[in-house]
């Protein structure tokens, strides 16, 4: 009985180890499918690429993101060499990468608007004042009225009725630094619109339309290198820092489905307003890869919709803002077209021999 005992040990030892060198062969063979795709994002997409739900999403589909963050202007300034994409924010950086690197294609995954974040009271104060009108939990603020105050040099303490917040500061929109930042380029884009009688900016026009404009980016003092700085100062310091902030509408949802908007937050949508795209510029075929899945996998474009991000399907997007218990505007009707690059750029350069040195 020993020897047909030890002859099926024997055999059940041989299938075991070669069962588990077939679990090891098929697993390196897994791990070396998966493609490490690297590159350089906007800061405001941190959270999007770190989201557990999305690193699965990815491996799904093959892929791993390895990413550092940068500016958007500081993208396009940037040596990528080693880089399989870059992921700036707004069309201006993406034109100028796409005619710097000449991508087959380019992936215009998904896009957000142009808002102010400010709190219910601040809120009330300027309806008050004929700069906004309440719309629900949001206000539509009316930037030709507002640029006209601000113009005027207008201090909080010179709009009437003003028991809420009684400061001497100038009322301005906080921005990050327009040199650096896609998010204050996408507010001079808005601005410059509106103080040129609703045209978009030409060559042409800048000589006269950059002293009105310079002002408000000269006049705010420090500004952060990117979005993610003045809304974290809005979340944590609160309407005494930043009772007005340029952001990203995407930041403030993700902020609200995460329970993280201090109590009487408000969102306020600039009339007219503006669209900012988020285009992923492949660099190697890694990165085109990585630009299919974000716009064509349809649970990846789930999750950039509960990250606050607008994608191709507007009901998706909608289904996810009612769960964060926050009322948004379908569509923004009134909005601006952006400048050319060239002249966007321009606009930034006259703002940057401005500053002092």
């Amino acid at each position: 009985m020993r020897r047909p005992l030890n002859l099926l040990l024997t055999v059940l030892l041989v299938l075991g180890l070669g069962f588990g060198i077939y679990v090891s062969v098929s697993g390196q063979l897994s791990a070396r499918s998966i493609v490490v795709v690297r590159g350089v994002i906007g800061s405001e997409k941190e959270d999007f690429f770190r989201d557990p739900e999305v690193i699965a999403a990815l491996l799904k589909d093959k892929l791993k993101v390895e990413y550092t963050k940068a500016g958007s202007r500081e993208i396009v300034g940037q040596t990528l060499a080693g880089q399989d994409f870059a992921f700036p924010s707004g069309v201006p950086a993406a034109d100028a990468l796409r005619k710097k690197y000449k991508p087959a294609q380019v992936y215009d995954v998904f896009y957000t608007p142009i808002v102010v974040a400010s709190w219910q009271p601040i809120l009330k104060l300027l309806a008050a004042n004929g700069l906004v009108k309440v719309q629900g939990s949001y206000g539509l603020l009316d930037m030709e009225a507002l640029l006209k105050v601000m113009e005027a040099g207008t201090r909080w303490t010179g709009l009437k009725d003003n028991a809420v917040y009684p400061s001497s500061r100038s009322l301005l929109i906080t921005t990050t630094d327009v040199r650096k930042s896609n998010s204050a380029a996408m507010y001079l884009s808005l601005v410059s619109s509106v103080l040129n009688a609703g045209q978009v900016a030409q060559a042409s026009d800048l000589a006269a339309l950059m002293p009105k404009v310079a002002p408000l980016f000269l006049r705010q003092g420090y500004q952060e290198n990117s979005s993610a700085g003045p809304f974290e100062d809005y979340l944590a310091l609160g309407a005494g820092k930043t009772p007005l902030v340029n952001i990203y509408e995407s930041q403030f949802l993700a902020a609200a489905r995460e329970k993280s908007l201090p109590e009487g937050a408000a969102l306020l949508y600039p009339q007219p307003g503006l669209y900012t795209k988020h285009v992923l510029i492949p660099l190697t075929p890694a990165g085109q890869k990585l630009g299919e899945a974000l716009l064509n996998d349809p649970e990846l474009q789930r999750l950039a919709a509960r990250a606050g991000y607008r994608t191709r399907d507007a009901a998706v997007f909608m289904s996810q803002v009612r769960t964060s218990g926050l009322s948004v505007p379908a569509t923004l009707l009134d909005t601006v077209d952006l400048p050319s690059q060239e002249v966007m750029e321009a606009m930034i350069v006259n703002i940057e021999g401005q500053y002092p040195k």
